[in-house]
């Protein structure tokens, strides 16, 4: 996965479970750091490239 391949509207998942019992995010900032979105509670999260990389096992694209 390469980050500069991400834009806004991107569904990710993540490795682990948010507390809520979410794992698709929404990205809805990009730039230095990414801001993303819980889809089930609508938590935002801003994360640095290097730690997003990490926590995310697949893109899932742009829902349109």
């Amino acid at each position: 996965m390469d980050i500069k391949d991400l834009k806004l509207g991107d569904k990710l998942e993540t490795k682990k479970t948010h507390p809520c019992g979410g794992k698709i995010w929404e990205i809805t900032r990009t730039g230095a750091d990414l801001k993303i979105k819980c889809a089930t509670c609508g938590r935002i999260v801003m994360l640095s490239p290097d730690e997003l990389k990490k926590r995310v096992r697949r893109v899932l694209g742009e829902e349109r």
